[in-house]
């Protein structure tokens, strides 16, 4: 018998027994290899890849044949120091760095963040109605592009091509309105501290009224193909299972718990930019597995719905309204307009204060370049994002600049169910209990 040591699929003794890598190299030694030893469990590599996670995730999986007897997430591919970067930055400057970690969630982000330096400001009840509104209809928007993302790619994966093309289409007049309101499809930091960035375009209710009855009318294709159909009922019924208690041991939230018929939603429990103004039901299910994900995902677009009819019909009556905090001395930047480049200073506002108002130009320069100053202290403020609790813990020295912004991201706590999910199931059932916790990894990495 040959006694050629293949270096791509080694094995080595472990006190449970001989642990073979494979990752790659040549089959026949291989299986020779693991025919000589008594016990075997054999480690793939899965990954580091993109299975509907959106973005680079490596498991690590031992195996006994086709099932799976322990899963290891392999994070950190991703990371980009935002929270790091912050520190240096003023505290509107930051909402440009946030808005980048769950780039499928951008606004939420935003709110989030803003959110937390409204209270340490004390402005809280300071933001005017109207900037509440548009905060709103846009994370709303924002949860039915990113839950587009969740189905289409974990359709896709599972083998479904249709449904990837139809939640794409969809998402597309989503980022449409994105683009029409602030100028940019993704990461917008449209919301600032205060209120958000402009106020909306002209024509901007009648375009969204038009495009949630658009939406509501194409949504169905996708019920159609998938809710009932036997061949996805195979691949998510009764696959990755996690209850009530495991959920909750493991701090998961989201659409993976009310998976589990606990309807928590911090827009109804804990309510914040007036959504306890708005009439929407928490959508739950009682499976503890990836189809009830996917159905709650299914049924959240027409509340998110329901929700943006009834801000087009609030911003109706606030025409005019200011979208920004009266303060002068923290509302920044002023005066913005979308320009060919995007969204960037007002002209008629830049050549107002240079040619009429010498203070208002120092004001200006000074609030540009140097920022406001937010009160010593710290909070910890929490919001709805598509994937669960999304919370900043905002840490001020009394200075121009945070002194620590850190996130409590619903992905990372919820990747870590993977094993809780996955263990004693089959290889090919990881990529569907992946795609229902939907992790975004630019939030986990960040």
């Amino acid at each position: 018998m040959s006694t050629y040591a293949d270096p791509y699929a080694s094995s080595r003794e472990t006190t449970e027994g001989t642990v073979f890598s494979v990752t790659g190299g040549d089959w026949d030694s291989l299986v020779t290899e693991i025919g000589q030893a008594k016990e075997e469990r054999v480690v793939v590599n899965m990954g580091p890849q993109h299975p509907s996670t959106h973005g680079v995730l490596r498991l690590v999986l031992e195996l006994e044949g086709e099932t799976v007897t322990e899963v290891r997430c392999g994070i950190g591919y991703l990371h980009t120091g935002i929270e790091k970067n912050i520190e240096f930055r003023n505290w509107t400057q930051a909402t440009t760095f946030v808005t980048r970690m769950d780039y499928l969630a951008p606004l939420f982000n935003e709110a989030a963040y803003c959110l937390g330096v409204e209270k340490l400001l004390g402005i809280t009840n300071d933001v005017p109605e109207k900037a509440n509104v548009i905060r709103v209809m846009m994370m709303e928007f924002n949860r039915i592009s990113s839950h587009m993302v969740a189905l289409g790619t974990g359709a896709l994966e599972l083998g479904a091509l249709s449904p990837m093309i139809f939640c794409f289409r969809e998402r597309e007049k989503v980022l449409d309105i994105f683009e029409f309101i602030s100028g940019l499809r993704m990461n917008m930091a449209y919301i600032r501290p205060g209120g958000v960035a402009q106020d909306l375009p002209a024509g901007t209710v009648d375009k969204v009224l038009a495009t949630v009855k658009d939406l509501r009318h194409s949504f169905k294709d996708n019920e159609k193909l998938l809710v009932g159909n036997s061949i996805w009922m195979k691949r998510t019924e009764g696959i990755g299972y996690l209850d009530l208690a495991g959920a909750t041991t493991l701090g998961v939230t989201g659409p993976v718990i009310r998976a589990t018929g606990l309807p928590l939603d911090l827009r109804k429990i804990q309510p914040y930019s007036g959504y306890e103004n708005y009439k929407f039901d928490v959508v739950t299910a009682d499976t503890c597995d990836v189809y009830g994900r996917f159905l709650i995902r299914i049924n959240e677009l027409e509340q998110s719905l329901r929700i943006i009819e009834q801000c087009a019909e609030k911003l109706k009556s606030l025409e005019g309204g200011p979208v920004m905090v009266a303060d002068k001395k923290i509302a920044w930047p002023a005066q913005l307009s979308i320009g060919a480049d995007g969204m960037g200073n007002s002209l008629n506002h830049i050549r107002e204060i240079m040619g009429t108002s010498m203070e208002s130009l120092i004001h200006h320069f000074k609030l540009v370049t140097e920022g406001f100053r937010v009160p010593a202290g710290q909070v910890y403020s929490a919001i709805e994002s598509p994937r669960g609790e999304l919370g900043a813990h905002v840490v001020s020295d009394g200075g121009t600049r945070p002194y620590r912004v850190h996130f409590r991201e619903p992905s990372f706590n919820n990747l870590q169910s993977t094993s809780a999910m996955c263990e004693g199931s089959m290889v090919a059932d990881i990529i569907g209990a992946v795609a229902s916790i939907d992790p975004v990894m630019g939030g986990v990495d960040r």
